[in-house]
């Protein structure tokens, strides 16, 4: 979390300085207008990088990965970006209707209109007679980028739904950088907001253009097929084995993917409960958690084909202290599954602790896991809801030995995890020592 705050308030400080050394005349002037016209010009900066580098976050690239804590860490921080793009365009837009509605209250006087003499020549010439064009695109894009926006948001607006209309966000973002491009004060673009803000621009167009043409992670799909169906209608898990037919470079237990059964619906993220054995095959765990998950059981047939796109993600248990503690909650077991099946591969050479907390278990699930657990050389603690006590920070201190020298790798509920992460920390866990997978794509 700390990587992509760090790179939200960073972006907002780089562009807001930025923009106060090309546009500081407003400091210090009691003009309304003045100060209207700076900020109009700060929101609509500051804007449009937000949104430009929503745009390409949006576009899934790996290699920004290491650097932002993986994908669901960029996904958190797009949504963050998406947020603060809405809040910014609605400053935008309250900014530029404020001085009738300001006259009519009477707060202001009406301003005299300049007497405008012959547009310059050149480029700055020509940027200027398209302004009335680029305002009125501007407005229209703004409200359909509100109401994109406000349904992405709304948790009971179905995925389905978002995956569709979610696409129509890259034109509205063409738009808007051609709205920006005409509008921008003339005399940013040859000082270092301007030139950052067409640098984003530039990647974020051509993001939205891979976006529109349905390009997204084209290089890192598979088609498959599931070969193996096996439902567990107890605990709401559905295990699905897929046959990976076209080419897959592998993947680090811990990992996610993309996977499309039905192309109505569009993808849905799923951690990969396989370590890749270089053979082809595959296999998710999927909890039962909503309309679409709910359906996957009667849905889904041996032979059907699908796609697989990844793998994503870090959380992939790279770290070099002594021992490791694994916490799971509930279907939060599935990367350790994976975890465990590699080691048992390729050995374990520091003492792992794996904790899960399940509502519901299945002898058989539970004899698997611990099969998995003993060839890993991992030791299991299952902690039962109803009959346990809830697993908390200092029962997993109480529980393995030098606990403070290792790092606590958790997949489960956010609460859960939060809860964990605080009485951890206040127990001495050092920070950058608890690492947590937020499988929370909107």
């Amino acid at each position: 979390m700390k990587h992509i705050q760090r790179f939200y308030l960073g972006l907002i400080a780089t562009f807001t300085l930025l923009w106060l050394w090309a546009d500081s005349a407003w400091i210090g002037n009691n003009d309304y207008f003045v100060w209207r016209s700076a900020f109009t010009n700060w929101t609509g900066v500051l804007g449009m990088a937000v949104m430009s580098l929503g745009m390409i976050l949006a576009v899934r690239p790996v290699s920004l990965e290491p650097h932002l804590g993986g994908l669901d860490k960029m996904y958190r921080l797009h949504k963050w970006l998406g947020i603060t793009g809405f809040v910014l365009s609605v400053m935008h837009w309250a900014l530029a209707k404020s001085p009738r509605y300001l006259v009519n209250l009477g707060w202001i006087e009406r301003p005299i209109r300049p007497v405008r003499g012959p547009l310059p020549e050149g480029i700055e010439g020509l940027l200027m007679s398209q302004r009335k064009l680029a305002e009125v695109l501007g407005e229209y894009a703004f409200y359909v980028l509100c109401a994109l926006l406000l349904l992405a948001l709304i948790k009971r607006f179905p995925y389905k739904h978002i995956f569709k209309t979610h696409r129509w966000m890259a034109l509205v973002y063409l738009v808007l950088v051609a709205h920006a491009v005409v509008l921008m004060k003339f005399s940013f673009w040859s000082q270092g907001v301007g030139l950052l803000s067409a640098v984003l621009m530039v990647l974020g167009s051509a993001a939205a253009v891979v976006s529109l043409l349905r390009r997204i992670g084209i290089h890192r799909r598979a088609v498959g097929e599931i070969e193996a169906l096996a439902h567990h209608p107890e605990s709401g898990v559905l295990r699905v084995d897929v046959r990976l037919q076209g080419h897959w470079d592998g993947h680090e237990a811990g990992q996610f993917a993309f996977v499309t059964f039905d192309p109505a619906e569009g993808q849905h993220p799923f951690t990969i409960s396989s370590a890749w054995q270089n053979d082809g095959h595959l296999f998710f765990l999927i909890k039962d958690g909503g309309d679409y998950t709910n359906s996957l059981p009667t849905k889904l047939k041996v032979g059907q084909p699908c796609t697989v796109e990844g793998p994503y993600g870090r959380f992939v248990f790279d770290s070099n202290v002594p021992r490791q503690i694994w916490v799971a909650g509930g279907i939060g077991i599935t990367p350790f599954i994976a975890r465990m099946q590699a080691l048992a591969k390729q050995g374990n050479n520091k003492p792992v602790d794996l904790f899960w907390s399940v509502r519901v278990l299945e002898d058989e699930a539970l004899h698997r896991v611990q099969a998995d657990a003993n060839k890993a050389n991992v030791r299991l603690h299952v902690i039962r809801d109803g009959q346990n006590a809830p697993l908390t920070a200092p029962h997993i201190a109480s529980q393995v030995p030098s606990w403070g020298q290792g790092d606590v790798w958790f997949c489960g509920p956010i609460g859960f995890g939060a809860a964990l992460r605080e009485g951890l920390h206040r127990l001495g866990l050092g920070s950058g020592h608890f690492h947590q997978e937020l499988f929370q794509m909107r």
